[in-house]
Parts: C-alpha cells; sequence; structure tokens
C-alpha cells in the first residue's frame, strides 16, 4: 500500500516537472482573469486565463490573446489600483483601466499590471484578478520573468 502512493506521488511529481512542457494553471471555476486595460486592442472585459510558457507569459481569451516577452517586461505590479506612475506615462491606451482612484481604492489587490515593450514605445496590460487566483503564478513570475512583481502589501498594526 505504502509503495504504491509512493510511486502514484512520483508519477504527478516527474508529470508536473517535465521539460519544455507549457503550462496553464488550473481554473476550476472558469475564467480568473479579466482584460480591463491596456494599450492593445482586445475586446473589453475579455475574460480569460494566464498561460506562463518559457520564454512568455500569454493572457488568453475567447475573443483574443496578449503575448508578452519575458524579456521584455520592465515592470510588474500587482495592487488595488494602477499606480500613479503608471497614470502619469504617456501611454497610449486602446482600453483605459476604469479602476478605483489610488485615494478611495481597497485594501485587497485585484490588478496584476504589465509594463512591457522598449523605452520608446512602453506597452501595457492591466487585468483583473482575485489574490486567491493570483497567489499561486507571483512566484513563478518573479523566477521566469527574472523580475519581482511589485505586490502592495497590507499589515495591520495593531
Amino acid at each position: 500500500m505504502k509503495s504504491k502512493m509512493i510511486l502514484a506521488v512520483a508519477a504527478l511529481l516527474a508529470a508536473s516537472l517535465s521539460p519544455g512542457r507549457e503550462r496553464e494553471r488550473p481554473t476550476p471555476s472558469g475564467p480568473q482573469f479579466k482584460y480591463v486595460g491596456g494599450t492593445e486592442k482586445l475586446v473589453p472585459h475579455c475574460e480569460g486565463n494566464l498561460e506562463l510558457g518559457s520564454t512568455a507569459l500569454t493572457f488568453r481569451c475567447p475573443e483574443g490573446s496578449i503575448t508578452i516577452l519575458y524579456d521584455s517586461i520592465s515592470q510588474m505590479q500587482y495592487r488595488p489600483d494602477v499606480s500613479k506612475k503608471i497614470w502619469k506615462m504617456k501611454l497610449k491606451w486602446k482600453m483605459r483601466p476604469d479602476v478605483d482612484s489610488p485615494i478611495v481604492s481597497s485594501k485587497h489587490n485585484r490588478y496584476f499590471t504589465v509594463l512591457y515593450g522598449t523605452k520608446a514605445a512602453t506597452q501595457a496590460m492591466v487585468l483583473d484578478v482575485t489574490p486567491e487566483a493570483m497567489r499561486p503564478y507571483l512566484a513563478e513570475i518573479d523566477l521566469k520573468a527574472g523580475k519581482r512583481v511589485e505586490v502592495r502589501s497590507f499589515e495591520d498594526y495593531d
């Protein structure tokens, strides 16, 4: 009995670690990401999934997709809003994010913002995603992109 359990765990581990295999996080309740703004032409509020490949991350929804090479990423944020720094940039929004202002935002991160491209032509993608859905992605994105996702932390000081 014990040996069967060990073999089953070993098989699952080997399957999950197989090299060259593009992975998509399991989505038990359907699409977990929603496109709420960016410089790419995509259907507004398109719901889909984030795939983390070996060289790029791809947001894929039924109406289209956006693929971002890790090497082209300049900044990533996961916050309850879009930061003032990003709002001040002269980005050519195709869909301007309609998110809460930073002054009235909640204490829950919801927006994953990725800046990518070159300094001459910076692109942006803003996805709405719950903390529960985003948490499993953070470490893998940091590792594959070679950059940290800036996460707004909320700590209570009682």
